[in-house]
């Protein structure tokens, strides 16, 4: 792509990822990402927001030779993760008159990370402003969304928030802006599930900070631009403030049948007394799917076999990913089967401490489930179904 002009010297300057399918060797990407990095022009300064991936390097130097760019002032790091940072000293190497822009702590956290040498940075406090002549940036503190030194950029003159990884997407497109607002939607609630949902109070708190902020464009830093910045705002405060649904997130694994029966029996048994049920095989599901169910559910519930007297290590991996998201589920409770023994049920709490939830009573069975596992499983179904009641989630 060659840069694109948003307003008068204004200019996209960034990468489209199309091919990328895993980030952090960790999270899906289904859809690909981009690592948009901005160029603003004023009568007198030049700066650069952000600059991409160090695989897609050469294309940020393109785009920046394609508008004949012989200097920059400024280079704004809102955000030290290297998808944002990484060609940082490249840029500074090829623009040796630049001072790079961030808070104090990304300051540590870069020289840390990337080498770079402290004479290069000039640290900005929270509402700070630098002036480029005609346009003016305002340097908003915006702390864990979704690390310690993030801050988003604001210009002034033509209300657009550079918001970082703030109201991201993990997706590519060709489209500048948004377009289409389900698939922007679903890619940045899995962008949300994946990378906020454990920061959500902070994220209040910065949404607080903006909110009397006139806005008119968000620029992210991954997906296309907002600009009907209030769709993605709506969406944050729905993710952020909104109660839990009546919901139960059911992700299980099964080895010989079993377990596989008992949730199949819950989720009949869930879905005659109202509720929505979310159900997830391990063995094939992509974490993101699961992620973003855990976004607006009240309930979880595992379905656990034993394997050598303890949960199966998928289990394992989906209790422990739910524990490091810290989404707002109000019960936990665990179905499944054992062969002879085990302690599945004690290891499974204690690797979700994060959780603040009621534990409803579990249910596991010895061999195939039998009649009396399933009005146990009807029992629990219930007892699930009364407590969104009285929680007034339905």
């Amino acid at each position: 792509m060659k840069p694109r002009e948003i307003k008068n010297n204004i200019y996209c300057v960034g990468a489209i990822d199309w091919d990328r399918r895993l980030f952090d060797s960790l999270i899906p990407l289904p859809d690909g990402t981009s690592y948009n990095s901005y160029l603003i022009k004023g009568s007198e300064k030049t700066a650069l927001i952000e600059t991409v991936d160090p695989s897609l390097q050469d294309v940020l130097f393109r785009n920046l030779e394609q508008l004949d760019i012989d200097r920059i002032d400024y280079v704004i790091a809102n955000h030290a993760e290297q998808d944002h940072s990484g060609t940082l000293p490249m840029v500074l190497e090829k623009f040796p008159m630049a001072k790079l822009i961030c808070t104090p702590k990304c300051q540590e956290l870069l020289t840390e990370h990337l080498l770079i040498a402290k004479d290069r940075f000039k640290t900005v406090a929270d509402k700070e402003t630098i002036a480029l002549g005609g346009r003016t940036l305002e340097f908003i503190y915006a702390p864990w969304v979704h690390w310690p030194e993030t801050m988003v950029t604001y210009l002034q003159e033509e209300k657009i928030l550079f918001s970082c990884d703030f109201f991201g997407s993990h997706l590519a497109t060709t489209d500048m802006y948004v377009t289409d607002e389900g698939q922007v939607y679903e890619a940045a609630k899995r962008y949300f599930a994946e990378i906020m949902m454990p920061f959500r109070a902070p994220i209040q708190n910065n949404l607080e900070k903006i909110k009397n902020y006139k806005i008119d464009i968000i620029a992210p830093s991954h997906g296309p631009m907002h600009n009907k910045p209030e769709f993605i705002i709506k969406a944050y405060h729905s993710w952020v403030y909104d109660a839990p649904g009546n919901i139960v997130v059911l992700p299980y694994i099964s080895m010989h049948g079993s377990t596989r029966r008992m949730v199949a029996h819950l989720v009949e048994a869930l879905s005659r007394r109202g509720v929505t049920v979310k159900e997830f095989d391990l063995a094939v599901t992509d974490i993101g799917k699961l992620a973003m169910a855990l976004v607006d559910a009240a309930t979880i519930v595992i379905g656990a076999p034993t394997v050598h007297a303890g949960p199966h290590p998928n289990i394992m991996y989906a209790a422990f990913l739910a524990n490091a998201l810290r989404p707002k589920v109000k019960f936990a409770s665990i179905i499944g089967s054992y062969g002879w023994g085990g302690k599945t049920v004690e290891i499974i709490a204690a690797a979700i401490p994060n959780l603040k939830v009621e534990i409803i009573p579990p249910v596991l069975c010895k061999g195939f489930p039998k009649e009396a596992d399933f009005t146990a499983l009807d029992t629990l179904a219930e007892t699930i179904a009364e407590k969104h009641k009285a929680a007034g989630l339905v």
